[in-house]
């Protein structure tokens, strides 16, 4: 008796499983939808907008002809402590396992995105800890055995005489009802009446309740309900609203952002003096700040001057922090390439640019084919073998691996630890625009059509991120030394004006002159939206 009760109280885990949309390949439009059910063949559409409709329509499918979730399973998220929904809170620490209650629910969670959409058998606290949850259905509460039945209190309940649709919850015939909290009509149980008691003649339920406004809330600050004047209540109110759903907006728009910021400045000000909170004082102060920052960034992203008096470059990396991480790469690339060389040193600095954030990333074999390299695959195994780079696989899979089915590199040196936070301090959607940034400048039309060299490529690195706002070379337009270019170029002093005429022939450099140490000159107009200007 006692191993059937041991086999009868074992519970499964909940289910789980996702439906994905992902590119085909780089550079196409079309889309591919894939299930990790096993039965569902993936599908491929020609645009992100159909695959997302497909992908819906098989989630949705899925979840009219699945079962309902089963009151006695544990929670999908309980095997993983609830990494699914709870972020640690810093990159390296453990974060704190969330703990399990409530019914057992349906529940579909889905990125900002809108790349994949997962569907989870999980607990309801779970569900609503997680901020895009959306419960499609709830089981029932199942009922605890008997004492003295031989089963424990958490063993799930026997099936009704009625089979197992009888306690089976359904959903909508229409499509799945997606909420944050399941109701008492969807979930099948009957809200309780409070029993009549000696003191009272009506249930509880039947008494009017007085309701309190809504708190407002922005900046992680609650706004008071009696706060004054009423129109600075309902001014912060409207602002955190408004912030809430800026930050869920697809594309951004720094327009908006600022006018936003400048409106929290105000009503921060204003708050401040009503309560004489020096607290929101600086928080008024940063909101200037911010509003400042976002209205210049959005003049240089429209080519217009801050003081709109003509126009400004449009320049690909548009922030003055943007353009002093890339001087920051080129300098960690000059002091830690691991072969001499032009070619060794422009292959690790486009290796580097991928896996700048983690130490790992993906390559395909166009990625190495498009520099300037004599050979290649040659160079590859050089820097596999002396330890700097790590490839799954073979350096030939390397070459011929196509966007489709990139290949694995990782970079040990750029690695993070406990005790190394890695050589770069800019995050993670920094990185692909600064590698954008230098694949712009390397692959420059004129710079291929002429043939030009690694070393031409890399001295064209060098001055895109040595000229000031007008593209006059070094600091205040005095000039940039040659050995400082030289080391760079990994030439020798003396190969750098064949370098600037070649750059010059290039239409890259304008009024250049090489005298004893320094280069002097400027980039000209059609070059200067690649430029990173000294501040």
């Amino acid at each position: 008796m006692g191993v059937e009760a041991h086999a009868t109280n074992e519970r499964v885990t909940g289910r789980r499983w996702t439906v994905r949309l992902d590119p085909v390949g780089r550079g196409r439009a079309d889309v591919r939808v894939s299930c990790s059910r096993p039965a569902c063949a993936a599908q491929v559409l020609p645009s992100a907008a159909d695959g997302r409709t497909a992908a819906i329509a098989h989630l949705k499918a899925h979840l009219r002809a699945g079962p309902a979730p089963r009151p006695s399973v544990h929670c999908a998220c309980r095997a993983e402590e609830c990494h699914t929904h709870i972020r640690p809170a810093g990159p390296r620490e453990r974060p704190v396992p969330w703990r399990c209650g409530g019914a057992v629910v349906l529940a579909v969670i889905t990125d900002r995105e809108g790349r994949w959409w997962q569907v989870l058998e999980c607990c309801s606290r779970c569900a609503a800890a997680h901020p895009t949850a959306k419960v499609v259905a709830t089981a029932p509460a199942a009922e605890a055995p008997a004492r003295g039945d031989g089963f424990r209190a958490d063993a799930p309940a026997p099936a009704p005489p009625g089979g197992p649709a009888a306690t089976t919850p359904t959903f909508s015939a229409v499509s799945p009802h997606f909420s944050h909290s399941a109701t008492a009509a969807a979930t099948g149980t009957a809200v309780p009446q409070q029993a009549s008691g000696p003191r009272s003649s009506a249930p509880r339920s039947a008494r009017p309740t007085r309701k309190r406004p809504p708190r407002g809330r922005i900046a992680q600050r609650l706004v008071p309900h009696d706060l004054r004047p009423v129109a600075l209540r309902d001014e912060l109110t409207e602002l955190g609203e408004l912030f809430r759903a800026y930050q869920a907006r697809t594309e951004p728009d720094l327009a908006v952002l600022a006018d936003l910021h400048a409106r929290k400045a105000e009503a921060f000000n204003a708050w401040a003096e009503v309560t004489a909170d020096t607290g929101l004082r600086l928080d008024a102060r940063r909101a200037e700040q911010a509003a400042a920052t976002a209205r210049l960034q959005h003049l240089h992203r429209i080519g217009q001057a801050p003081d709109g008096e003509g126009p400004a470059v449009v320049r690909l990396l548009t922030a003055p922090a943007q353009w002093n991480h890339a001087r920051a790469v080129l300098a960690h690339v000059a002091e830690n390439a691991p072969l001499p060389g032009a070619e060794a040193r422009l292959l690790v600095l486009m290796v580097t640019l991928r896996t700048a954030q983690s130490g790992v990333g993906n390559l395909v074999g166009q990625d190495i084919k498009g520099l300037p390299l004599q050979d290649p695959e040659h160079l590859v195994g050089q820097l596999v073998e002396s330890g700097w780079l790590g490839i799954s696989g073979t350096v030939e899979e390397l070459i011929a691996s196509r966007p489709e089915s990139p290949t694995r590199i990782s970079v040990p040196s750029l690695t993070p630890d406990e005790d190394d936070p890695g050589p770069f301090t800019f995050g993670r959607k920094l990185r692909p625009k600064l590698s954008g940034w230098a694949q712009r400048v390397v692959g420059e039309k004129k710079l291929r059509k002429g043939k030009t060299g690694a070393d031409v490529r890399l001295l064209a690195l060098a001055l895109a991120t040595g000229a000031d706002g007008e593209g006059r070379l070094g600091p205040g337009g005095e000039g940039i030394g040659l050995d400082a270019l030289a080391s760079w170029c990994a030439v020798d002093p003396g190969d750098l004006p064949d370098l600037v005429d070649r750059l010059t022939a290039a239409d890259w450099l304008a009024e250049a002159d090489v005298t004893g140490t320094l280069l002097t000159g400027r980039l000209t107009e059609r070059v200067l939206p690649l430029g990173c200007p000294l501040t």
